[in-house]
């Protein structure tokens, strides 16, 4: 049988994105193993239908160089959207539009003015006093100069990006859904009402931040206050990272919620091979926002108690961490070394997602896919995603931390186990293209 891109669908080929049943675009695909790349397309593998949209993501920032920690997960949600034949156009609300392999990227339309109003903000804050320091989360008060940044946004920036996005959908008049993904929705008040109404489309909010970012949880020192001064009922449906959160978004009056978790991409976080396990236990992070108690009781306590152990770390704005040494902060490929190298890895999470129901934050499953053994801090609705004992180390109490590094220690095969079962674990639920599949089917829902 010939197999041909333009051929039609009753040949079992791939097709061309064409508006058929209802205005969909479908294709044949591979099965769903395999990357979605028509040129890579073998006639004898399985074959299945597989739905295919266009969206338009205004994205917090595409470069890895800006201080977003979820960047690297929007870049592998976005890569894993593209994997199952969703076609991708991104334009970051901070920083510089970064091209890939897996989407389109347009311009910032006021990234000298967001640069300049960052520039701004930051030094207004570190003059302000009584500031939030590393050991203690920021205050939740709307203060004065919380109201005056959104005052300056929404009356300077909105309004230059309400013209870049209709400019777009003008000219890709086929995109199906537009997502705001965790940028500060109250600095762009009013437009995603005037994009619906104009376009006729879905306009979802995506907070990768949930619990944190909430009102109630007050937020990071380093961040925006987000919701102050928004309107959720401008957006057909919120989307966020945590499952005990769709409740608290309910209680600020957003009726249409969901939950995507977090998850890793298996071909970037795989495990390398290294000479030797010269590390017995490393954490890596950045700030002690939530989470102070927990990095003292299972690294600067640890560490002095178990003088023999090499403790190290690799972040910054940790604070006191004991006898840990400091890895040089380099590049990727040197961060997944360092995981490697280490017997056992520390998952520290942040209290607000620990004390949520199922709050995910990225590290467990980059740790996971990494085959790493893991031990976490307690973690509400972790077992959710890895069994506890099996898949993952969960102390129950500050104490337990130094007699559990002990027995691991003395037990190689043990953790060997450990991070095999965490690996597979990922590769069967927790892939940003699992993830990928989960948000087309809420985006689905509103189509």
């Amino acid at each position: 049988m010939q197999h041909n891109w333009h051929s039609t669908l009753y040949m079992y080929t791939f097709e061309h994105p064409s508006s058929i049943e209802g205005g969909q675009r479908w294709y044949v695909a591979p099965s769903q193993h395999s990357i979605f790349n028509p040129m890579m397309y073998n006639p004898r593998a399985s074959i299945h239908w597989r739905i295919c949209m266009k969206i338009l993501i205004v994205v917090s920032s595409l470069d890895l160089k800006q201080p977003f920690s979820a960047t690297p997960a929007w870049w592998q949600l976005m890569k894993g959207l593209y994997e199952i034949g969703v076609e991708v156009i991104a334009t970051p609300y901070q920083g510089a539009p970064i091209e890939s392999l897996w989407w389109r990227s347009l311009p910032n339309p006021a990234r000298w003015q967001g640069d300049v109003f960052k520039a701004l903000r930051d030094r207004s804050r570190s003059l302000l006093p009584g500031r939030s320091t590393p050991e203690s989360p920021s205050d939740s008060r709307d203060t004065f100069s919380d109201r005056a940044i959104r005052r300056v946004a929404q009356t300077f920036i909105a309004p230059l990006w309400y013209r870049h996005l209709t400019r777009i959908l003008n000219q890709e008049p086929d995109v199906d859904a537009m997502i705001f993904l965790t940028v500060p929705l109250n600095h762009l008040r009013g437009l995603p009402r005037l994009i619906t109404q104009k376009f006729d489309i879905p306009v979802l909010y995506f907070d990768g931040d949930v619990p944190a970012s909430l009102p109630s949880m007050k937020g990071f020192a380093s961040g925006f206050r987000i919701y102050q001064g928004a309107d959720l009922s401008e957006y057909t449906a919120f989307i966020s990272n945590s499952s005990g959160g769709e409740n608290l978004l309910r209680q600020l009056g957003i009726e249409r919620v969901h939950t995507v978790w977090y998850g890793a991409d298996p071909a970037i976080f795989s495990p390398v091979s290294v000479p030797a396990q010269d590390i017995d236990l490393l954490f890596y992070g950045h700030g002690r926002e939530y989470r102070a108690e927990w990095i003292e009781n299972m690294m600067t306590i640890p560490s002095q108690r178990l003088p023999q152990a090499h403790f190290a770390v690799r972040g910054t704005n940790l604070g006191d961490l004991g006898s840990a040494k400091p890895l040089p902060y380099l590049s990727f490929s040197k961060l997944r070394e360092y995981i490697c190298r280490s017997k056992i890895n520390l998952c520290i999470t942040r209290g607000a997602h620990a004390s949520v129901h199922a709050s995910s934050s990225s590290r467990p499953f980059e740790l996971a896919a990494l085959g790493a053994c893991i031990v976490a801090n307690p973690y509400a609705g972790i077992e959710e995603w890895f069994e506890p004992g099996k898949e993952i180390i969960v102390l129950r109490s500050p104490k337990e931390a130094v007699e559990t590094y002990k027995d691991l220690l003395a037990h190689d095969a043990k953790r060997a186990a450990i991070g095999k079962a965490a690996r597979e674990r990922v590769l069967k639920q927790h892939t940003f293209r699992h993830r990928a599949h989960e948000l087309t089917q809420i985006i689905r829902q509103y189509i």
